[in-house]
């Protein structure tokens, strides 16, 4: 079934850290940091503020990576991905579930309706579908698993090199 699932109720006030997202989407961190940057997909919680910051990606953001992923995957252009999620983006959490991708494999197209991709399918335009509604329940299930974090948390600790560099360097000068 493609269209009419229900679907749960998600917290806005909570996110995911970037290797988090990365587990749940299934991309690199390199994936994560380069479509952060390029604006593909930037985090919605909460965006770095510096070096040793922590990006917290919505589980919106992380349907989204894992949708970019499944086109990547099929081979999709990373230039019309980019069309594809600034259309995406503009949408309501309710409609994305009821979204349906299909390509050809040059062009993206966003179907509401059952009767859009067949038209889809009999004018031979659509080879393959993502029904993003199921993606929606595959990432629920990914990050049920994983931990989360509320958006007023900004009192954590960041452990890695650099930043322990850093403030040993600033308690020597």
């Amino acid at each position: 079934m493609l269209f009419g699932e229900t679907l749960p109720v998600i917290d806005e006030e909570t996110g995911f850290r970037g290797p988090t997202a990365c587990k749940a989407a299934g991309i690199t961190y390199r994936q994560l940091d380069y479509w952060a940057r390029t604006g593909l997909v930037e985090p919605s919680v909460r965006n770095a503020r510096g070096s040793g910051s922590q990006r917290l990606y919505s589980f919106r953001d992380c349907l989204l990576l894992k949708v970019v992923k499944r086109l990547l995957d099929t081979g999709v252009s990373l230039q019309q991905i980019r069309v594809a999620v600034a259309t995406l983006s503009k949408m309501g959490v309710e409609d994305l579930a009821g979204i349906t991708l299909m390509s050809d494999g040059a062009s993206v197209y966003a179907c509401t309706s059952q009767d859009e991709v067949i038209d889809l399918v009999q004018g031979g335009q659509g080879v393959f579908g993502i029904a993003v509604g199921r993606v929606w329940h595959e990432i629920e299930g990914e990050l049920a698993q994983l931990p989360v974090e509320n958006i007023n948390d900004d009192n954590v600790v960041v452990h890695d090199e650099l930043a322990e560099r850093r403030a040993r360097r600033r308690q020597v000068s």
